[in-house]
């Protein structure tokens, strides 16, 4: 019988999502993702190396999912707000990347990929900067800081939902509300954004 080498690996990838989603790099052992996969441990560390080795891969593949799921396709007002909203989706629709994120956050060293996620992000800022000096968006503000506020505002409801729910009253499962909120995201974006007259 021929092993499913990518097939394991996937189920490992996925278990560890799990894992370190609940309990960050440091609280979680590779036996609860070996053991939450159905494989053998040693299978794990065959395959991936140490828990930092895996960790790395796992937030690494998270973050491309996200590029590839959520493109910015120009830099009008209503690109960028578009923009927002597939965030605000994809963070709706995997709620354990903010907190893979929040985690990375919380511990000391550099990021995973650290080169290649500066670059993804840094592309964006040109583009908004470039539309900036074109007069499409407001040229008042630190394209950097436009791009983090951008991204803040379409994923901080899933990163605090608690929060979200007592402010609004409304759990994130109710698809009213979710619609709302996705709402209130591009039409802010939109605004922030905007050229001041």
């Amino acid at each position: 019988m021929a092993w499913d080498t990518e097939g394991t690996r996937r189920r490992l990838r996925e278990a560890a999502v799990i894992e370190f989603a609940a309990n960050g790099l440091d609280g979680t052992t590779m036996s609860a993702i070996a053991a939450r996969a159905g494989i053998n441990k040693e299978r794990l560390y065959s395959y991936f190396g140490d828990k930092r080795a895996l960790w790395d891969t796992v937030l690494s593949e998270q973050l491309e999912l996200l590029a590839a799921g959520v493109r910015l396709t120009g830099a009008t007002l209503d690109d960028i707000g578009e923009f927002a909203g597939a965030t605000f989706d994809y963070h709706a629709a995997h709620p354990e990347l903010a907190r893979l994120l929040q985690w990375e956050g919380l511990q000391p060293g550099p990021a995973a990929e650290e080169a290649s996620r500066t670059a993804h992000y840094r592309e964006k800022v040109e583009r908004f900067a470039t539309a900036q000096r074109d007069g499409v968006l407001d040229d008042g503000l630190s394209a950097a800081h436009l791009t983090f506020a951008l991204i803040a505002l379409a994923a901080w409801w899933q990163t605090v939902p608690q929060l979200a729910i007592m402010i609004t009253g409304a759990p994130a499962d109710d698809l009213a509300e979710r619609t709302r909120r996705r709402e209130f995201v591009v039409e802010a974006v939109r605004r922030l954004a905007a050229p001041r007259r």
